[in-house]
C-alpha cells in the first residue's frame, strides 16, 4: 500500500528515514494484523494477545522515557519530557480499562509474563538509549510514536475498511484522534530538529539501521499477536 508520510518536513530526518527504510515501514505500518484490524476480521484472540503483551509494552517503554528525560539536551526537553512520561502512566491505567472491555480482567493483565516479542523490542530501545545519545534514543523509540499515527491513517484511506460493526473501531480512532495525530507529529517534528542539531547527516547510516530496526522488531510484535488467533 503506496502511502505519503504525513509527518515532518520535507528532506527533514523523519522523512529521510522513512523512505530508507520503507520495506521494512511497510511492512510494519501495513501487517495482515493491521489490515485485519481495519477490515474487522481480525480474531478477537489475536487482538487480546496485543492487547496484553501492549500494556506490558507500555512499562518498558515508560522506561525509555525516563531515559529521555535523563538525556535530554535542554530544560525544555526536560520538562516536555516529563510532562510525557507523566502522560503514558496515565494512559496506561486507562489501558487496563479498555481490556476489561474485552474480558481481561486487570489481575489476569498483570499476571501475563512478557512475550519474547515483547522483551527483545523493549529492551533492545533501552539498550540503544544507554548505548548512545538522544537522538538513538529518539530514533529506537520514533517507530512506535509516529507509526501508530500513520497506521490510524493508512486504515482511514484503506477502501475496504469497515467503519460499521468493526470490533476495532475504538482502536483506530483512538490514533486517528486529533489528538494523538498531533502527538505523532510533535514527535516527528522533534526528530527532524534533533536530527539538524545533534549531527543527524553525518550518523544517518547508522540512524537508518536503528530506525529500520525498530520497525522490524513493531512488525514482529503484531505478528506475535496474529499468531495467537490461529
Amino acid at each position: 500500500m503506496t502511502f505519503a508520510s504525513p509527518y515532518g518536513a520535507a528532506g527533514g530526518l523523519t522523512h529521510r528515514l522513512r523512505e530508507a527504510c520503507s520495506e521494512r515501514w511497510d511492512a510494519y505500518c501495513w501487517h495482515p494484523f493491521v489490515q485485519g484490524l481495519a477490515e474487522g476480521t481480525l480474531p478477537l484472540a489475536a487482538f487480546q494477545r496485543y492487547l496484553v503483551q501492549d500494556w506490558l509494552f507500555l512499562i518498558q517503554f515508560a522506561r525509555a522515557k525516563a531515559l529521555a528525560a535523563f538525556k535530554a539536551e535542554s530544560l525544555p526537553a526536560l520538562r516536555s519530557k516529563a510532562a510525557g512520561l507523566n502522560s503514558l502512566l496515565a494512559e496506561m491505567q486507562m489501558h487496563l480499562g479498555y481490556c476489561a472491555e474485552w474480558g481481561l480482567a486487570e489481575a489476569d493483565v498483570l499476571a501475563e509474563t512478557e512475550a519474547p516479542e515483547t522483551v527483545s523490542y523493549t529492551r533492545w530501545v533501552l539498550d540503544r538509549g544507554m548505548a548512545g545519545d538522544i537522538l538513538d534514543l529518539e530514533v529506537a523509540l520514533a517507530p512506535c510514536t509516529i507509526g501508530y499515527g500513520e497506521i490510524a491513517q493508512r486504515i482511514k484511506a484503506h477502501p475496504g475498511w469497515k467503519r460499521d460493526g468493526n470490533p476495532y473501531e475504538t482502536w483506530i480512532e483512538t490514533y486517528g484522534s486529533p489528538d494523538y495525530q498531533a502527538l505523532a507529529s510533535a514527535a516527528a517534528d522533534r526528530l527532524d530538529a534533533l536530527g539538524v542539531s545533534h549531527g543527524g547527516e553525518a550518523r544517518f547510516a547508522s540512524l537508518s539501521a536503528t530506525f529500520g530496526e525498530a520497525a522490524r522488531l513493531e512488525a514482529a510484535f503484531w505478528q506475535m499477536g496474529l499468531e495467537a488467533g490461529r
